[in-house]
């Protein structure tokens, strides 16, 4: 009797003229690539998750691991929960996967680097004994495959890539590569029937060498093959092996982007006819397909493109790509002369009635989502989501409402993240990311990464300020709208000097009782090239440093890399004190405990307090990240490691300095002051789904007593190029 009800509502609503919310995916678990590893490997060791696939039922993901030479899998049955499934040698570097009933099949590359005799095979693996059953020689160096939809046929890019360091990688560099077709009989690959598709002599830039890249094939049984380097698209009817049509894939104008490493994202500029240079490419139907434009060669025009199967190109995407990435903050500046976000991966899903189109950006480290609202349509952006460093291989698994995404970059040796596996489930929730944007100034959206602090605005409440740090250059002065959701980054004033943009590694800010800010810059005294003090800096509400204050020389000596963290003022006039907190133990101090430094520019004297660290774990780091005052001589501060995950150590706590007197430098008697747990973090960075972000950088309270917390992404430079933005209400006094 419920569901006439329900749908009786339903039509109510409609007929009201009420909207129904869009479904959206949000992020409900992350796999880390390691721990699907034997106790036999070092679990230290680099390990990768490329391309992805499913079993029918989307209850086991199998993932190719070039590093490992090894086949993953990962047991979905529970999406929220992903368990090691597995992990089978094949005897080189996989590239490609796909599964059918209990195989799975994949393309393994056994040649290595040898570029002018590539080999390689196809391996049948039996999933429930987790063994290579057999072997099929490939003739070449293998990148893609996939199953025909009536499950007859392999369909196999032999590319043959060229050494990039060959001739600073220029064209032709034979043995040409080409599509390679195996029947399927039983269930079994059919070696015997191996029928190869020879694609040179179609490509104007150089036809002796095309170089295909990715394959996809529709219900018609048509491939659509990209070939890379050569900017040109071949279509081959899979049952007869025929070459049916070919064509170039163009070039694209693209505007209002950054074409310059410069350490600003500034999208003001223009490149004229970009080659597109697809890489991944998927059927939308059985007369349209869409590319990913990623470049490799001479070009990458930076977006995707939909073509009808004729070469007509329907739908270019322009600089919509870089732009969804600058707006949320994930735009990878050092990338800007190269390919800007660099999309690489496309996949295409049918969820529902909604035909939905994912393209990966690798650079970025997002994957973003549109509607495909038909032919002659432009698509409709819906959502942007996180994942792992450098997305490549993209499942859409509509049959159980999800979508999963791999990660090739493993930044474990850097002390950074670890390639991982990201599942999303689609559902009626609102999304839960991006947290934070940027708006629009004169028709671009503004850029920002690297929110390495925050500071309350001293009278309207919701209103923050927030500083970069060195990732990017000259040093601003963020302004943030916290009244809205996501909050929105409204403005941005540059730091300057003597009337010219200024560079510092900006870690803190807070603001001045007659207007203004203080700003904290990091120094890197040990740096062998190019040391830095650090630096409390006087700036007026205009960006203007007023005046640099460096610590005594003899002081600064003991100093380390990690330096000033945090910055807070208390009092006004003659009694205005500046608060530092220092991150790390410097030289001079004992273990477990770090300095709080005290300034007064009236009298230009300092003062030191101690603030004792929790113990962190074996082979980490423990220090402080953020200072701000919360009044009746009290503070807060966020106290971090530098790891990873539900076992890291992300907390607020506060302390009061009552009674305490700072001691002056050179004092043998330092007050260590007594902290008190205000709130563990680590469980609000673990209901994101993710990998559990690291730099928790940013804290302020603002005039209304509400807590804010950012998180500080490094500028997407080693790193997902995620930030988390929390608004967690009324501070409990």
């Amino acid at each position: 009797m419920r569901k006439p009800f329900a749908l009786a509502a339903l039509a109510t609503l409609l007929l009201a003229g009420i909207a129904l919310a869009e479904p959206n995916f949000n992020r409900i678990a992350t796999f880390q690539v390691p721990l699907n590893l034997p106790a036999d490997r070092d679990a230290k060791k680099k390990t990768v998750a490329e391309i992805i696939t499913a079993n029918e039922a989307g209850t086991l993901l199998a993932y190719t691991d070039a590093e490992q030479k090894a086949i993953g899998l990962i047991d979905i049955s529970t999406a929220n929960a992903p368990k090691p499934a597995g992990f089978i040698p094949v005897g080189g570097e996989p590239t490609s996967v796909v599964i059918l009933g209990e195989r799975a099949f994949a393309v393994v590359v056994s040649s290595g680097d040898n570029f002018k005799e590539p080999a390689g095979h196809l391996a049948t693996i039996d999933l429930k004994t987790k063994q290579v059953t057999a072997t099929c020689e490939l003739g070449g160096q293998p990148d893609s495959i996939t199953l025909t939809k009536d499950k007859g046929k392999l369909a196999i890019v032999i590319e043959n890539e060229r050494d990039e360091k060959l001739n600073k990688g220029d064209l032709p560099q034979l043995p040409a590569g080409n599509l390679t077709l195996i029947g399927i009989k039983g269930g079994e690959a059919d070696c015997a029937s191996k029928q190869i598709v020879d694609l040179t002599g179609i490509a104007a830039v150089e036809p002796t060498d095309p170089e295909p890249e990715f394959v996809d094939v529709n219900q018609d049984g048509l491939a659509v093959v990209t070939l890379q380097e050569n900017n040109h698209l071949a279509v081959v009817d899979t049952r007869t092996g025929k070459l049916v049509a070919h064509f170039p894939a163009g070039t694209a104008d693209l505007k209002n982007i950054d074409k310059t490493r410069d350490g600003q994202i500034k999208p003001t500029e223009e490149l004229k006819s970009v080659p597109r240079e697809p890489d991944a490419v998927r059927w939308l139907d059985n007369d349209r397909f869409v590319t990913a434009n990623e470049g490799d060669w001479k070009g990458g025009s930076r977006g995707f493109t939909i073509f009808r199967k004729d070469g007509t190109v329907e739908f270019d995407s322009g600089n919509m790509v870089d732009h969804v990435a600058i707006r949320l903050g994930h735009y990878p500046e050092r990338r800007s002369a190269a390919k800007g976000s660099e999309p690489e991966g496309i996949e295409v899903g049918t969820y529902g009635g909604d035909r939905l189109i994912f393209v990966g950006l690798e650079r970025a480290s997002l994957v973003l989502v549109f509607k495909d609202e038909g032919a002659g349509r432009a698509p409709r952006f819906l959502q942007a989501l996180p994942g792992g460093i450098a997305p490549e291989g993209l499942l859409a698994i509509p049959q159980r409402n999800l979508f999963v995404s791999a990660s090739e970059a493993d930044l474990g040796e850097k002390g950074g993240a670890r390639s991982a596996v990201t599942i999303y489930e689609r559902s009626e929730a609102p999304a839960a990311y991006p947290t934070i944007v940027s708006a629009d100034v004169d028709g671009a959206p503004l850029g920002w990464g690297a929110l390495s602090g925050l500071a309350a605005h001293p009278e309207l409440p919701g209103r923050l300020f927030s500083v970069t740090d060195s990732a990017y250059t000259p040093s601003r002065i963020i302004e943030i709208d916290a009244t809205k959701k996501p909050a929105t980054i409204t403005g941005a004033l540059t730091v300057t000097k003597d009337g010219k943009p200024a560079s510092y590694d900006l870690e803190a800010i807070a603001t001045r009782p007659g207007g203004g800010f203080w700003l904290a810059s990091e120094g890197a005294p040990e740096r062998k090239e190019k040391p830095t003090q650090n630096l409390l800096l006087r700036v007026s509400a205009k960006g203007e440093v007023e005046d640099e204050i460096a610590l005594p020389e003899d002081f600064a000596a003991k100093a380390i890399n990690q330096g000033y963290e945090g910055v807070a003022v208390t009092g006004t006039g003659q009694d205005e004190t500046v608060w530092i907190a220092v991150q790390r133990e410097w030289k001079d101090d004992p273990k477990g405990k770090v300095k709080l430094l005290t300034y007064k520019p009236s009298t230009k004297s300092w003062g030191i307090l101690y603030y004792p660290l929790t113990a962190p774990a074996a082979g980490a780091w423990m220090g402080l990240s953020e200072l701000a005052y919360l009044g009746d001589e009290t503070f807060a501060v966020i106290e971090r490691d530098n790891q990873f995950g539900a076992k890291a150590v992300k907390t607020l706590a506060i302390f009061s300095v009552k009674g305490l007197k700072p001691a002056p430098f050179g004092s043998s008697e330092i007050p260590t002051v007594e902290k008190k747990l205000l709130r563990d973090l680590t469980p609000d960075l673990m209901k994101l789904g993710g990998y559990g972000l690291d730099k928790v950088e940013g804290m302020a309270v603002d005039k209304a007593g509400d807590l804010f917390v950012v998180t500080d992404n490094d500028g997407v430079d080693d790193s997902s190029g995620e930030t988390q933005f929390f608004a967690f209400g009324t501070l409990a006094k």
